[in-house]
């Protein structure tokens, strides 16, 4: 997975954009639109609004493409509370929580708070979504068979492993509540494995049909 990290900053903040982690989900824009503007260069003005305005607002990014770092308080971003995964219908899986991002020999890919996981399988950029999913028109609902997931109750904090294997799915190991607009919310700690080649019958859960297209990531 590439990094190309730019920084906007000030006397108060430092706001790190990784161009390689944004699809545009532009929550952002939503919630800042002084702050960051597409339209003008540079895009990002941490001169337009608070420090403490500037970091709630990037940590509604899904994508993790933004972060923060205080230069006069002790404000940082913690973890959710819970380990949350949002299934968006034709397009990636969200990861909020504690999170690491493992390959298939162990290593730490990746370790965040938001994450957003390709599923289509064509991303120049796994496993992180680059919005290949809207060039090719990829098409996924965003529900999941409860029955894969057995339920738990609410679990406190901690860390979810989101382990790639290789070529094929990734693997959960932790607590988790999955959600989405179909689903609702549903808490579990079952080590599912999720599609990543984009043709699983039975999303977003593998079937393996990653060994039958020749998956590679």
């Amino acid at each position: 997975m590439e990094k190309k990290i730019l920084n906007y900053e000030n006397d108060e903040i430092r706001v790190n954009y990784d161009i390689k982690r944004c699809i545009h989900a532009a929550e952002c824009v939503k919630g800042l639109p002084n702050v960051f503007d597409p339209d003008k260069k540079p895009w990002i003005n941490p001169d337009n609004a608070s420090a403490k305005e500037i970091a709630n607002v990037i940590e509604r990014c899904p994508t993790g493409a933004l972060h923060y770092e205080m230069k006069k308080s002790e404000q940082r971003e913690k973890p959710s509370s819970k380990n949350r995964i949002k299934l968006n219908a034709n397009g990636p899986v969200y990861f909020f929580g504690d999170l690491e991002v493992q390959d298939h020999e162990g290593n730490t890919v990746l370790k965040d708070t938001r994450f957003a996981l390709c599923r289509c399988g064509s991303s120049d950029n796994k496993p992180a979504c680059d919005n290949s999913h809207e060039k090719i028109e990829w098409k996924a609902d965003a529900n999941a068979n409860k029955e894969k997931m057995p339920p738990i109750e609410d679990v406190e904090h901690d860390k979810l492993l989101i382990k790639l294997m290789k070529n094929g799915p990734a693997i959960l190991d932790g607590n988790y509540t999955m959600e989405s607009s179909e689903l609702g919310e549903h808490t579990s700690d079952k080590g599912v494995a999720l599609c990543r080649c984009g043709g699983s019958s039975t999303k977003p859960f593998c079937d393996g049909t990653h060994k039958e297209i020749g998956f590679e990531g």
